[in-house]
């Protein structure tokens, strides 16, 4: 996730990002996040495709419980806190820049026993890419991580990396810009994708990617 600060604003809308803390009640447990706006930008704050994606899981949408997962430009954290909580082996992941802030919410939220099953480590997308092991994860997490043009080949070929045939991406955004319709169309290139849930009061959509059966394509 890129790590832009942003100028101070009055606009109702963007308030939420300034307070230091962030309450959530996920998984029988109440998660406070901290954020950091002013030194960290837009990941440092809960971004609302995170909180729906969190209530997917939630849902019990996927089976999370001792699949290994990974969550790519984590941010604050929220989604693999709550994906840990709710079963999953996490690897949670962001920028170098970001991982200390992303460590102390994962410390903060995550009793001893789920720590010690749960990684963060650090992943600049399309690069050192071998420090992971192909088709590692059953399952790969995304929250509004597709805002970014230039991003998006790197972001496959990390996709790419990290899945198996028989891995399941979920990717939660909004939809605001033609570019992340572009997105979703080099992604098609690559993955089976369906979208699986639309949050109308958040105007967030979650998309479910599976590798193209070599089979399909022929």
């Amino acid at each position: 996730m890129a790590l832009v600060p942003y100028e101070e604003t009055t606009e109702l809308g963007l308030q939420k990002f300034h307070k230091p803390l962030a309450s959530f009640s996920f998984a029988n447990h109440t998660i406070q996040i901290r954020q950091d706006w002013r030194h960290l930008g837009v990941a440092a704050v809960v971004w609302d495709a995170a909180i729906v994606l969190s209530t997917y899981l939630e849902m019990g949408a996927v089976e999370l419980r001792g699949r290994s997962a990974v969550e790519l430009g984590a941010g604050t954290g929220l989604v693999g806190i709550v994906a840990a909580l709710l079963g999953a082996h996490m690897t949670i992941t962001d920028r170098k820049v970001a991982l200390e802030f992303l460590k102390s919410n994962v410390q903060a939220n995550l009793p001893p026993h789920i720590q010690s099953k749960t990684v963060v480590k650090e992943l600049t997308w399309g690069q050192n890419l071998e420090s992971f092991s192909p088709g590692e994860f059953d399952l790969i997490l995304g929250a509004d991580i597709i805002y970014l043009e230039e991003t998006f080949t790197d972001l496959l070929q990390t996709l790419e990396h990290l899945c198996s045939n028989h891995s399941v991406i979920l990717l939660a955004c909004r939809i605001r810009y033609e570019r992340d319709n572009n997105f979703l169309a080099m992604l098609e290139r690559q993955f089976t994708v369906r979208k699986v849930h639309y949050d109308p009061e958040k105007d967030v959509h979650i998309y479910e990617a599976q590798k193209r059966n070599q089979k399909e394509d022929l």
